[in-house]
């Protein structure tokens, strides 16, 4: 009986050996790992200035960031770089990318995209050609004033010559200031600044047998009007289209300077023919093939086409001021 408890007291002093055993062992393997895995501080800088100390097991710059939930925006970097390690007491710094940075990282990201396997060294010059600015001249250039074609009545019955020069015309001369916008050397817009006239021009004179009476006939066709019926005709007219009295007195301007209300007018130039001085002559022909001797087939053809490209005669009297046609 004795011997019975001998043993079992001889078995308890054996597991207890082998549990202290155990439990050195454990506590041994916890000093390796946690040697192995040496807890540190580091401070992070956000990129709004916002200061954070964080106690990490981690190295890597990306793996810290990650652990803490800091993620990265387009237009931020750090420092160190993400693959990089940090050391106890080390800092993270998180910034805004520079305008040259952007730009490398678009460049970087469209090759990416393509599937280059070959990477584009970049240099200074290629940022600097990708994000140039626009820069701004003032240009000055000298440009010609086209002369206008007037032509002179001769009453009917006069020996006079039809369609005889009286007066060379002579082109002017003006100065035109315009401010230009650059980029990479490339014009992208110019806006004209002002204009001053160096030189009138000289209108070019042409003599004319035009219709000054109640009837004349041309070429076997009989014609009726005078220049105030012409213009009472085209009153009419410019009040179907719903124009205003102003768009009618730009309308007389304009043909003023274009025929002289005369029917017959022609351009010996140009070959431009009747009162809307149209070009060519045969356009007018849709609305009546009367219309070298019709001034209503003239003034309606006339009437439509600045409707159709101006919308009203004070347009196409202000487009005419500026450039000297329409």
């Amino acid at each position: 009986m004795l011997k019975q408890k001998d043993d079992e007291q001889a078995s308890i002093s054996v597991k207890r050996i082998i549990g202290i055993c155990l439990i050195f062992l454990f506590i041994s393997g916890i000093c390796v790992f946690a040697a192995n895995k040496q807890v540190k501080n580091v401070k992070i800088t956000l990129a709004n200035g916002c200061e954070m100390n964080v106690v990490t097991s981690k190295t890597k710059v990306a793996d810290i960031l990650d652990e803490k939930h800091i993620i990265l925006l387009p237009e931020e970097k750090v420092t160190p770089s993400e693959d990089a390690t940090v050391g106890a007491n080390g800092k993270i710094i998180i910034s805004e990318k520079s305008a040259q940075e952007e730009v490398s990282d678009m460049v970087q990201n469209s090759e990416n995209e393509n599937n280059e396997v070959n990477s584009v060294e970049l240099n200074i010059e290629t940022i600097a050609q990708a994000y140039n600015p626009i820069t701004e001249k003032i240009i000055v250039e000298e440009q010609a004033i086209p002369f206008e074609t007037v032509t002179k009545n001769v009453a009917n019955g006069s020996n006079e010559t039809q369609d005889k020069v009286i007066q060379q015309g002579k082109e002017g001369k003006k100065q035109v200031t315009y401010r230009v916008k650059y980029q990479n050397d490339v014009e992208i817009e110019r806006k004209e600044i002002s204009s001053v006239v160096l030189e009138e021009p000289v209108d070019k004179i042409v003599q004319v047998r035009a219709v000054t009476n109640r009837s004349s006939r041309v070429s076997g066709i009989v014609t009726t009007g005078t220049v105030g019926e012409y213009q009472a005709y085209a009153r009419e007219r410019c009040s179907a289209y719903g124009w205003s009295t102003n768009d009618f007195n730009c309308l007389v301007s304009l043909w003023n300077k274009e025929s002289k209300w005369n029917p017959y007018a022609r351009n010996s130039g140009s070959g431009a023919y009747g009162i809307p001085q149209a070009l060519p002559a045969s356009k007018m022909a849709a609305y009546g093939s009367d219309y070298k001797t019709n001034y209503k087939t003239q003034i309606n053809w006339g009437l439509n086409y600045i409707k159709s490209r101006y919308g009203s005669p004070s347009a196409a009297w202000s487009h005419f001021r500026t450039q000297g046609w329409y």
